[in-house]
């Protein structure tokens, strides 16, 4: 499994740019990613091409689960700081991850059955990952809510006094 997640992974890398501007076609147009749309495809592609090259640390790690964490509680943080809803900004990464798979096939990388096994087994990895991922976001989001819902409520109080 590992021999065809470090192939995906590395055509993932070598393409992150190719792969990452599939991808902000994709949020740029799509009905789940409307925050998304008024952004310029630069901004957006950086985004994917930053995530694509980080993927192998998370991937590869002892410890993924911290790794991703570490990783994208910053992303959550920018995130949220600009104004993306939370369903949207985890329908983006779902489309990350989705555009690495098409990517992938696309390029005809699984051809016999035994290639074919192994890259259910990547793509089982890569779905871990993301799941972990995906958590580690949306809790971040949910801190930071709850510290803004606890600043506005500061400010009211001393408002009422």
């Amino acid at each position: 499994m590992k021999a065809f997640a470090a192939k995906m992974i590395e055509l993932a890398e070598k393409n992150a740019d190719k792969i990452a501007k599939q991808w902000a076609k994709d949020v740029m147009t799509n009905t789940k990613t409307y925050s998304y749309h008024s952004a310029s495809e630069e901004q957006i592609m950086s985004e994917a091409v930053r995530f694509y090259h980080q993927f192998r640390s998370i991937f590869f790690d002892e410890d993924p689960y911290g790794q991703a964490e570490e990783i994208f509680e910053k992303y959550a943080d920018e995130k949220y700081n600009e104004g993306i809803p939370l369903h949207e900004t985890m329908y983006a990464t779902v489309l990350m991850r989705r555009h690495i798979w098409l990517y992938a096939e696309f390029q005809s990388m699984f051809v016999s059955e035994v290639e074919h096994r192994k890259a259910i087994e990547g793509l089982t990895r890569t779905i871990l990952m993301f799941d972990y991922i995906m958590y580690v976001i949306a809790r971040k989001y949910w801190k930071l809510m709850k510290l803004e819902s606890h600043r506005q409520m500061m400010n009211q109080d001393q408002s009422a006094r």
